[in-house]
C-alpha cells in the first residue's frame, strides 16, 4: 500500500526508513510467522510494518502521532491493532497479555534508551527483538567491559539478552536523512539472569552507582552514591576486586560478586 504523506516531526525523533533492504534484512532477522504477534513502536509511515502484516498474524502498533494514527486507524486491516499513545506511559502488560510476543521496530532515536529499560523491565513479554538504533548507542549495548562504551545500559541489556549485530544503516535509508549512522540489532532473552543476582535491588544501586563518576576510582564512586565505607573495604576484600579499578571495567560476574559480598554486609 503506498505510504502517507507525511512531514517527519522533531520532536517525536523521526527518521522514516525507506531501503526495502534494509527492511528485509529486519524483517529476515525477526524469523516471522503467522502465528506470531508483534509489538512495532513507531510504525511511521509503514516501511516496516506493512512487511510485519504480510508475515505475523497480529501486528500492535504504538504511535504518539495523531495523524499518523488516524492514517493506520483507517487500514482497518485484519491483523492490525492501533494503540495512540506514548509508548514510555503505556501499560505493555495490559495491551499484549501474557503470550510473549515479538518485537520488531526502528525505535524512535530521542526516547530508544528510555525504551530499552522498559523493554529490560518488561522482558518477559517478549520471546524475540529485532530493533534500530542510532549508532553510539548499539554500541553500548555491544560493549564489552574495559571499552569506552561500556555502561549502565550495556551491564542491563546484556544481563538479560544475548545481542548481536542485524546490520549497519547508512543515513541515506531514511527520510529525512539523520547526521547519524543506525544500526539494527536482534535481541534473544536468556532463561534467566546471565549471572546469580542474589540481590536485583542492591545489584542495581550497585551497577548505577559504579557509572556514576567514570573518572573516579570505584571506592570512592560508590561512597559517594551511598555505600558505607567499611563495607565497601570489606565486599571489596570478599569478592576479589581492586577498589582502585573503575567501574567499566567489570564484567557482569564483578557486579554479581560484589553485589553477593555487599549483601552479606548489610545481612543481621
Amino acid at each position: 500500500m503506498n505510504q502517507p504523506r507525511h512531514r517527519a516531526r522533531k520532536r517525536f525523533g523521526q527518521n522514516f526508513l525507506r531501503d526495502q533492504n534494509i527492511v528485509a534484512r529486519i524483517l529476515q532477522a525477526a524469523e516471522l510467522a503467522e502465528s506470531d504477534r508483534v509489538l512495532e513502536i513507531g510504525p511511521g509511515t509503514g516501511a516496516l510494518t506493512d512487511g510485519l502484516l504480510q508475515l505475523a498474524g497480529e501486528v500492535v502498533v504504538m504511535e504518539l502521532d495523531r495523524d499518523l494514527v488516524a492514517y493506520w486507524q483507517q487500514r482497518r486491516h485484519p491483523g492490525l491493532r492501533v494503540v495512540s499513545g506514548d509508548a514510555l506511559r503505556l501499560d505493555w502488560s495490559d495491551i499484549l497479555g501474557r503470550e510473549p510476543v515479538k518485537m520488531v521496530a526502528n525505535l524512535p532515536y530521542n526516547i530508544s534508551s528510555q525504551i530499552l529499560f522498559r523493554i529490560i523491565e518488561h522482558r518477559r513479554l517478549f520471546k524475540r527483538l529485532v530493533l534500530m538504533f542510532q549508532k553510539e548507542v548499539g554500541d553500548r549495548l555491544l560493549a564489552s567491559p574495559g571499552s569506552r562504551d561500556y555502561g549502565i545500559l550495556s551491564v542491563f541489556a546484556q544481563l538479560w539478552f544475548d545481542i548481536s549485530r542485524v546490520c549497519n544503516v547508512p543515513p541515506q535509508a531514511f527520510r529525512p536523512a539523520p547526521r547519524v549512522d543506525s544500526v539494527v540489532l536482534l535481541f534473544k532473552p536468556l532463561g534467566g539472569p546471565r549471572v546469580d543476582v542474589v540481590r536485583p535491588e542492591l545489584f542495581d544501586r550497585l551497577v548505577r552507582g559504579a557509572f556514576r563518576q567514570r573518572r573516579k576510582t570505584l571506592r570512592n564512586t560508590l561512597q559517594s552514591a551511598g555505600f558505607v565505607a567499611a563495607d565497601l573495604d570489606r565486599a571489596f576484600e570478599l569478592a576479589g576486586i581492586e577498589p582502585t579499578r573503575r567501574g567499566e571495567t567489570l564484567s557482569l560476574e564483578d557486579f554479581a560478586n560484589l553485589t553477593r559480598a555487599l549483601a552479606r554486609q548489610e545481612a543481621p
